[in-house]
């Protein structure tokens, strides 16, 4: 009951992705904490102004028009656009990167034409004006960021990065009741709030009923938009 597990979108986009014997339905899950939202970025000097400009390009050329990001997340974030936008993941380049900064890179040498990446990690490049943010994937706007959501521009996008806790299975209920109360009590410190401010991370906790209705959600989720992306 001392042991742990960081979880979270990408871990269990995994599961899915690769077909894995052993999933989140064998562990014991505690919380969803907190999420990240994905930015969707070209380069400052982009003919793209907008969201509309960028995937009216895509349309008319989907494989043309190369994305890259840092991972499969960012990957699951381009093919639920392109579904939005009504393209067809299939037909569309994208880039593998390891990592928001190799995702970056590509981006600023050509490489690729726009990006999707937490938005943490390119927050920098934004501000200091090399890349220019068109959309934010949140299904609501988010105070103290200032970019329109992909909703708001149209594009029912809302796959949000978030973050779990889950402990081994066959614990005993009060094993349980006590990594719960550890978590609470971990999230009401100075320290914890001090790091939702530093990552920008949105806090949304899930517990109990709710966690495994979402989690159930999500797992579904993810599954179509890898049939859409034919894997």
């Amino acid at each position: 009951a001392n042991n742990l597990l960081v979880g979270g979108t990408g871990l269990l986009a995994a599961t899915v992705q690769y077909g894995s014997d052993k999933t989140l339905d064998d562990v014991t899950n505690l919380a969803v904490l907190f999420e990240e939202y994905d930015v969707i970025v070209v380069p400052a000097d982009s003919p793209y102004e907008t969201l509309d400009d960028l995937v009216e390009a895509w349309r008319a050329d989907p494989a043309g028009l190369p994305w890259t990001g840092g991972g499969s997340f960012d990957q699951l974030v381009v093919t639920d656009l392109a579904l939005s936008a009504g393209i067809d993941p299939v037909d569309t380049t994208y880039i593998s990167s390891d990592g928001g900064g190799e995702a970056i890179q590509a981006l600023l040498n050509g490489t690729a034409a726009a990006a999707t990446g937490g938005y943490p990690d390119n927050i920098d490049q934004i501000e200091s004006g090399r890349l220019r943010a068109l959309a934010l994937v949140a299904e609501e706007p988010v105070e103290g960021i200032d970019i329109p959501t992909a909703r708001e521009q149209g594009y029912d996008v809302t796959l949000s990065n978030w973050r779990s806790l889950s402990a081994p299975k066959g614990l005993e209920d009060a094993e349980i009741a006590e990594l719960e109360e550890l978590i609470a009590a971990s999230t009401e410190t100075d320290e914890w709030r001090d790091a939702v401010d530093r990552y920008h991370w949105t806090v949304n906790v899930r517990t109990g009923d709710e966690l495994d209705e979402f989690l159930a959600s999500e797992r579904e989720r993810i599954e179509r938009l890898y049939e859409e992306m034919g894997l």
